[in-house]
């Protein structure tokens, strides 16, 4: 069965990469969660997706500048809660029913992956005990490399679109990717674009589509049988998935 994954949380339903978000998110069946995790040059892992503040907080510059207080002062926008560190994300999926985390690893303003991130990030799903039901994701296939340098026990997904496979061309890069990764998640278009190709090197099991948001899209993957769909609508894509199967039985 098709495992479906909530993107930075649910962002479609509710306030992307926030501690609301994710308690919303783990009510519903999803099988993983998915968020983002940037390194400041106080030391602090935190999560949020942009390298810049202004989209998604009430602030502007580069997440990287953040001291710990400016962090706490500054509130998401729309909400009243602070940036997340990644210690208080990972709290509260200790407690929570085991579900699949995926973990990304970002890089800064620049697009310069943050130096020692795969370790530290490493340490903190060691120290909260969710190493066996995290994977340690990115586009960055060097930044793979040094996770499963650092960190063997813990599973990596690589997630690939168009731009990321400009170097190496598509298939290189998802031949790369499935030697780094246990799971390789391809975004839809170029998944669509090069299926046949994809598929000659990597499993459908092993394939995720990224970011399915429409009922007729995930309807189409689902009837792929690709082993994972990511989508900021995860209660529309669980339905669908439910859908499908009663169609099925």
């Amino acid at each position: 069965m098709t495992k479906i994954v909530g993107h930075r949380g649910a962002r479609n339903l509710w306030l992307e990469n926030s501690m609301e978000g994710f308690r919303k998110t783990l009510e519903l069946p999803v099988d993983a969660i998915e968020f983002d995790v940037h390194l400041t040059d106080a030391g602090e892992l935190v999560v949020i997706h942009d390298a810049t503040l202004d989209r998604t907080a009430e602030g502007t510059g580069k997440v990287r500048s953040l001291s710990p207080d400016l962090r706490q002062a500054i509130n998401l926008r729309g909400s009243q809660e602070s940036i997340p560190t990644l210690d208080e994300v990972l709290g509260l999926f200790v407690s929570s029913r085991p579900v699949e985390l995926h973990v990304e690893l970002k890089a800064d303003a620049d697009g310069v992956p943050y130096e020692g991130l795969e370790a530290l990030a490493a340490a903190a799903l060691e120290r909260h005990g969710l190493v066996v039901r995290s994977l340690l994701t990115s586009f960055n296939l060097d930044v793979l490399a040094k996770c499963r340098s650092v960190a063997p026990e813990i599973g990596r997904l690589c997630s690939i679109n168009a731009k990321s496979a400009e170097r190496l061309g598509v298939a290189a890069t998802v031949a790369r990717a499935a030697e780094l990764a246990d799971l390789v998640a391809v975004e839809k278009t170029l998944l669509a674009a090069s299926a046949a190709e994809i598929e000659a090197i990597i499993s459908r099991e092993r394939l995720c589509c990224w970011v399915l948001n429409e009922r007729a899209e995930l309807e189409h993957w689902l009837g792929q049988g690709v082993g994972w769909i990511t989508s900021d609508d995860p209660s529309l894509a669980l339905a669908v998935r439910a859908a499908s199967r009663d169609a099925a039985a």
